[in-house]
């Protein structure tokens, strides 16, 4: 956390009560709509797609550009609130997202709406770690600033589904543009509120590690292109072996290794190679970048097999996650429960199992299928299996972590999710569309077939997650002093 942390309001500054509950506010809803933003264009791809014309593997970066720039940037955008003030860069973020959120809802052409995506990315990268930092400064240790964090999180957890039924029922009864113009007024009433509702605590000296934060973004971005570029499209054509692609991928690992040394010799860098030293936290860290990438490919083959293939309207898709969503946010919180009984490792490997289980009978969906066997009930096992996980991937992630660390053990594990997201869509959709070679399009058959192999891959993908567990994560003596069983 940055320095200044536990001596805004809560710490005795300010006088409790009001003030803190509208700093609440101000932080929770500007971070809900952050990660809503990551999926709320989901169920508005195939409107989207009609109105700018992009290809099946091009419009997976609609969804991308935003998570890679936000994920990308997020370390960055925590080590700049430590140094140019935390309140100062929160309401900077917004601003610039706020207005990517404007030009991108007026976009004519695909480049347009896709450097707008990366903005947003940008400037939620920039606010979301600075709101984070500032719960500390504004509540006081001990309940207030536990009962904040609880409210935030519980945010957090609901902030990805219902992206995706907001986006079904603005796409329905406005337009696809106003997935985005939507923030606009969210977006103003916040930078208008935020002065007046948080504090600003003491800066710190330091220099931004900037070479680091070039290589490593630049690094994840042209993986994440180089990927989508060899992705073998729904008409079976494999860029694989194109040149550009090849030179994308070797660059982006050139970059991604430059990353590592810059890293290892800076005197202020920006990920300290030693948080990665602890086994169980570098396994959680691999964990959820493993299980993220699982669940935005649930996200989007789904809403993609839904609207294209069953033929189901923008609204009627938000209506199908409705429940989804409920049971998402329900494991979540009784994974808090049964964390301490159960364990944490125990409770991941659970949720895991439970997830495989939903995606292996999901890659057998079918044009002809109903839909409470054939969708309904294996996506409650998926969503009910990753609910579970995000507690105890939280604490473990967080256990052991030296009290002046705990903002960049946070960080990793933001970026782990978004990063992890993106590429992993990325990768998933070369699975889908290769899948689709050969299979005749007749009644959705090939996007059938794509989406199938999409969520066997995600399955597979899992079933990685939770050997991972099983080898990383300590047994419950260490468990105990984290959750305090």
């Amino acid at each position: 956390m940055s320095a200044g942390a536990g001596t805004g309001v809560g710490a005795g500054t300010e006088p409790a009560g009001r003030h803190e509950r509208l700093a609440l506010w101000v932080i929770s809803v500007a971070q809900l709509v952050f990660l809503l933003d990551a999926t709320v264009v989901n169920v508005a791809l195939p409107a989207i797609q009609r109105a700018l014309g992009y290809s099946d593997a091009g419009l997976a970066w609609v969804v991308t550009a935003y998570s890679v720039a936000f994920g990308g940037l997020l370390l960055l955008g925590g080590r700049a609130g430590d140094i140019l003030g935390l309140r100062r860069v929160f309401v900077a973020g917004l601003v610039l997202f706020t207005v990517a959120s404007l030009l991108g809802g007026l976009s004519q052409d695909q480049w347009q709406l896709l450097v707008c995506r990366a903005l947003q990315g940008i400037g939620a990268a920039g606010a979301s770690p600075a709101a984070l930092s500032l719960i500390a400064a504004t509540f006081a240790e001990g309940p207030p600033r536990a009962r904040a964090l609880g409210a935030y999180t519980a945010i957090a957890s609901i902030g990805s589904p219902l992206g995706l039924v907001a986006g079904g029922a603005i796409t329905t009864w406005l337009s696809w543009r106003w997935v985005l113009l939507v923030n606009v007024p969210i977006g103003i009433a916040l930078v208008l509120l935020a002065p007046r509702a948080l504090p600003e605590p003491a800066t710190r000296a330091g220099r931004f590690d900037l070479t680091g934060a070039v290589t490593g973004t630049l690094g994840v971005t042209l993986l994440v292109y180089g990927v989508l570029r060899a992705a073998t499209d729904s008409s079976g054509v494999s860029h694989w072996t194109d040149p550009a692609v090849v030179g994308t991928l070797v660059g982006s690992m050139v970059l991604l290794a430059a990353f590592v040394a810059v890293e290892r010799r800076a005197a202020q860098p920006l990920v300290p190679l030693r948080i990665f030293a602890d086994r169980q936290r570098s396994g959680t860290y691999l964990v959820l970048v493993l299980s993220s990438t699982a669940m935005f490919g649930v996200y989007f083959f789904m809403t993609l097999f839904l609207q294209r293939v069953w033929g189901y309207t923008a609204a009627t898709t938000a209506l199908v996650y409705i429940p989804m969503s409920l049971v998402l946010m329900g494991a979540a919180r009784g994974s808090a429960k049964l964390v301490g009984p159960i364990g944490a490792r125990n409770l991941t490997l659970v949720g895991l199992v439970l997830a495989v289980a939903g995606l292996v009978w999901l890659s057998a969906i079918d044009a002809g299928d109903g839909y409470v066997l054939g969708l309904f009930l294996p996506t409650l096992l998926v969503y009910a299996g990753f609910g579970l996980t995000q507690v105890p991937l939280t604490l473990t992630a967080l256990a052991g972590v030296a009290p002046g660390e705990t903002g960049l053990a946070s960080g990793v594990f933001s970026a782990a999710r978004q990063v992890g997201g993106a590429v992993g869509l990325a990768a998933l959709g070369t699975v889908a569309w290769a899948g689709a070679t050969g299979v005749s399009a007749g009644a959705g058959g090939a996007l059938a077939t794509g989406a199938g192999r999409g969520f066997l891959g995600a399955a597979v993908i899992t079933a990685v997650a939770a050997a991972v567990t099983a080898v990383t994560l300590r047994a419950r003596a260490r468990e105990r002093e984290t959750t305090g069983s």
